[in-house]
């Protein structure tokens, strides 16, 4: 059996890293096709190094661009790239626009589709995310859903049939990672002199938080008022709206984080820093006391980790963080600040994202139904 993997961005490598490693175990012929859709270093190549993933076989080095022009031209390139491998699974992960790219591809090619993560929904259409989940969930012939709640989101849309529940391959990878770096220091303590158990981690990086600039301030100055110190790691997006609005606030290369009065109010502590390496991150969320965010995948890492989650989105995919108390969707201003600054919940037991085995499964699940 022949799989193609196609991924392009941070989340996908994190989730091809298991997927790779059971297909190796079982024999699987595996070939990878790296979109380029994230391009910046720390946000590519330092997962596949890390992650040990084999380096991908093609890489179409698409890079940004509007939805539309990304969309466009990855269909053109892997129209050249996977009917040539001759797959008997194309296999996308998540909800980027290389996963709807790769599935129309595929489906307009006649090979068979399998999506990884099927079934989420926010139910929020403004979200480029969420149409790109419902069109390749509808356009895929095997849905691989993490949990029973995505399961039952497939069901309403009928697509039961096509349906199995397998977890989710972030699971996997995190509590392999979790048990790699227990008991190693966070590299932002180390670096910015910051107190495990007392900062707070912080990610931003969607169109509805970072395309408006009164919005992105509103945000910014939030986390600048938060009564801890809180370590925003800059990713590309926030760093090009940051430069197009004029927002003095993100450091220079040689000056990898900043402490202080925020420029944009506040008067708490906002430090910046780059994007972290996965095992990076991970030791970093363990030592914090929150983690404050508008990613998916960040969530659900928070809650596994057991660290809460404050979410500057009014919904989310991950409807388990939240029903047990682990996550709050919040926008900016005091609901933000408050929600950052409450108490730890109570522990729970809970394991509603699977084993830690799903990858095994997929490569089961692939080979039992190739053909």
């Amino acid at each position: 059996m022949r799989v193609v993997s196609v991924v392009g961005a941070r989340p996908q490598f994190v989730k091809l890293a298991p997927v790779a490693h059971a297909f190796s175990r079982a024999g699987v012929d595996h070939a990878i096709i790296h979109t380029g859709q994230h391009y910046d270093p720390m946000l590519s190549e330092v997962f596949f190094e890390e992650l040990g993933i084999p380096a991908p076989d093609v890489h179409l080095g698409i890079g940004s661009g509007s939805h539309g022009h990304q969309t466009g031209r990855m269909l053109e390139a892997l129209d050249d790239a996977i009917p040539g491998l001759a797959p008997d699974w194309v296999l996308v992960y998540g909800d980027t626009n290389s996963t709807l790219a790769a599935a129309l591809c595929a489906v307009k090619t006649h090979l068979p589709v399998a999506h990884l993560e099927a079934g989420l929904r926010s139910f929020d259409r403004a979200m480029p995310e969420e149409i790109n989940r419902v069109l390749t969930d509808h356009a895929a012939d095997l849905l691989l859903a993490p949990t029973s709640v995505a399961a039952e989101h497939l069901a309403d849309e009928g697509l039961g049939a096509r349906t199995m529940v397998v977890g989710d391959v972030m699971t996997d990878v995190l509590l392999d990672t979790r048990d790699a770096v227990a008991g190693a220091p966070s590299p932002l303590a180390r670096e910015l002199g910051v107190e495990p158990g007392a900062y707070s981690v912080a990610t931003i990086h969607r169109p509805q938080n970072t395309d408006d600039p009164a919005r992105l301030r509103r945000v910014l100055g939030s986390l600048a008022a938060v009564g801890h110190p809180v370590v925003l790691l800059a990713h590309p997006r926030l760093v090009a709206r940051c430069a197009e609005y004029g927002i003095p606030l993100l450091p220079s290369p040689e000056d990898p984080g900043v402490c202080g009065p925020s420029p944009l109010d506040g008067g708490g502590c906002l430090l910046v820093h780059r994007p972290l390496g996965y095992r990076e991150l991970v030791a970093s969320v363990l030592a914090a006391r929150g983690v404050i965010t508008d990613s998916g995948g960040l969530q659900k890492e928070a809650f596994l980790l057991r660290v809460p989650a404050t979410t500057v989105r009014p919904t989310t995919e991950w409807v388990e963080t939240v029903d047990l108390g682990w996550n709050v969707l919040v926008g900016p201003g005091p609901d933000l600040v408050s929600a950052a600054t409450r108490p730890r919940p109570e522990d729970t037991g809970a394991a509603p994202y699977g084993d830690g085995h799903t990858a095994d499964r997929v490569a089961r699940v692939l080979a039992e139904r190739a053909g």
